[in-house]
């Protein structure tokens, strides 16, 4: 049954890849005086191969989705049955920068799961693609599931003109928090809250992950004291309430290892979710060893219970370099329900070329790795009372 459904997939985009090459071929064929009209439809057209691609893969795919999701509809647009959930809901986020869902179609396939959760990352600025990501919800929903929304408050892609009063591009990251709770953001902050609330679906919102690691993200504490951050989020918080945008699931997610998690907890009404990210880089790079995921996370469980708070593991993951893969997977998900009780969701990351923590590009890719799926599926047997798959 998959060869037939991967052949079929392959037919279709063929098919949409023949009609592109026969209109980019005519067209070429007119006048270079032309070029201006010619190069918008060769545009169009490039944008309706990619849809005509993706619309027939879901198309496809739908109906088999639907009935494995069943049992998912009608917490799927109840906010206190996702945040609650009694089964544990799988979702996953990979880098086919939102021009398909096959990668993702194509991990449920390897894995005999159907995700409830597809997880995406979003940017804060002034451009078109940092706008609320309306078509990419949508469609996340459409096919069953419910959308989450990683948000960076990177500040470096506002201007002065349309934003006054915030700083200087070169000293704006110090002290950004400050400039957000201070109101500054505000008129951006407000659309986006607009169109979560005109979304009218829950959806989690994972708002400025790992803002306890000082090296990565400039929302860190290298440039905001945790008080900073603390009045940032519930200011962000407060205006998305304001707005009525109720739907939405606020994700606190800090990094385990670097701990002052009491300090950077924006509160219990602020928060809905605690999250952590689980990625074990092996030896892939200088820095990283590798670690099993109870020294990643287990070690941490207990401080992060205290906020007695359902918990999500946001990205879950582990390269090859360094030990057994297929192990740390088993080892991770063995007695998982009875060791993380109050862990009720899991997000696989699922990127082939990762490049956010070195210059080196990493894969994390599992879903042709026969070893590793069939040791997910073998641990996952157990979880009938925890997942739900006809």
């Amino acid at each position: 049954m998959d060869k037939i459904r991967k052949i079929s997939r392959l037919f279709y985009v063929l098919a949409a890849l023949s009609l592109g090459f026969c209109v980019v071929y005519a067209l070429s064929m007119v006048s270079e005086k032309s070029k201006g009209p010619i190069e918008t439809v060769l545009t169009k057209a490039g944008t309706t191969v990619q849809e005509v691609e993706k619309t027939i893969i879901l198309e496809q795919r739908e109906g088999t989705r639907e009935d494995k999701l069943v049992w998912f509809k009608s917490q799927k647009d109840n906010k206190q049955q996702l945040i609650h959930s009694k089964i544990i809901l799988f979702g996953a986020s990979d880098d086919s920068k939102k021009e398909s869902y096959e990668n993702i179609i194509n991990l449920e396939d390897s894995l005999a799961l159907t995700f409830p959760i597809i997880h995406i990352y979003e940017a804060w600025g002034e451009k078109e693609e940092q706008k609320f990501p309306e078509k990419e919800v949508n469609a996340i929903s459409e096919i069953g599931s419910v959308p989450m929304v990683t948000w960076e408050p990177w500040v470096s892609d506002f201007t002065v003109e349309n934003f006054p009063g915030i700083p200087a591009i070169d000293v704006r990251d110090k002290g950004a928090m400050t400039s957000i709770a201070n109101g500054f953001y505000d008129s951006f902050l407000k659309s986006w809250a607009k169109e979560a609330k005109n979304f009218g679906h829950p959806f989690y919102l994972r708002l400025g992950h790992e803002m306890n690691e000082p090296y990565r993200y400039p929302w860190g504490p290298q440039n905001n004291t945790p008080q900073e951050f603390v009045a940032a989020w519930r200011h962000i918080h407060d205006v998305f309430d304001a707005i009525g945008a109720k739907n939405v699931i606020w994700v606190w997610s800090p990094h385990t290892a670097y701990g002052y998690f009491d300090a950077y907890y924006p509160g219990s009404e602020y928060v809905d979710v605690v999250s952590t990210g689980i990625l074990n880089f092996g030896t892939s790079t200088s820095w990283s060893k590798w670690w099993t995921f109870s020294e990643i996370f287990g070690t941490h469980y207990k401080e992060l219970s205290i906020f007695k708070k359902p918990m999500m593991i946001a990205e879950f993951g582990s390269l090859k370099t360094g030990g057994d893969r297929a192990k740390w997977f088993g080892d991770a998900l063995h007695n998982f329900q009875k060791n993380y009780p109050l862990v009720n969701s899991i997000v696989f990351f699922h990127y082939s070329g990762d490049k956010t923590t070195s210059d080196k590009s990493v894969n994390w890719y599992i879903k042709d790795d026969k070893k590793v799926t069939n040791e997910i599926k073998k641990q996952l047997k157990g979880w009938n009372a925890a997942i739900k798959q006809p």
